[in-house]
């Protein structure tokens, strides 16, 4: 069973970067699309970006547009979350889905997700 397991989070001032990895086991994530998401305190969880089986992306979150890159690398069976230009609102828990295509609904469960801090 495909597993994925967020890592790279943590704290970094506003304005500076990370880099998020979204590992998988069990399985290959050839077969699926791979979508970020976030969830703030208090909010909802929001679509970030996703990025599809043939490399192509597609930004959910306005706020991230020109900030963040999703990229994939299929021979480690990781996809990553460039995050630049970091700023406080950015603040969340980010987690990693596998879809069937992007827009498309996530499958199975969510992971533990990794914290993005962003403050001075």
């Amino acid at each position: 069973q495909l597993r994925l397991v967020e890592s790279g989070g943590g704290l970094v001032q506003p304005g500076g970067s990370l880099r998020l990895s979204c590992a998988a086991s069990g399985g290959t994530l050839d077969y699926y699309a791979i979508g970020w998401f976030r969830q703030a305190p208090g909010k909802e969880r929001e679509g970030v970006q996703c990025i599809n089986r043939s490399g192509g992306s597609t930004t959910y979150a306005d706020s991230v547009k020109g900030r963040f890159t999703i990229s994939r690398d299929n021979a480690k069976n990781t996809v990553y979350l460039q995050m630049n230009s970091l700023k406080p609102e950015d603040t969340s828990v980010y987690y990693c889905a596998p879809q069937y295509y992007c827009s498309g609904p996530r499958i199975g469960s969510w992971g533990q997700g990794t914290q993005v801090t962003v403050s001075s």
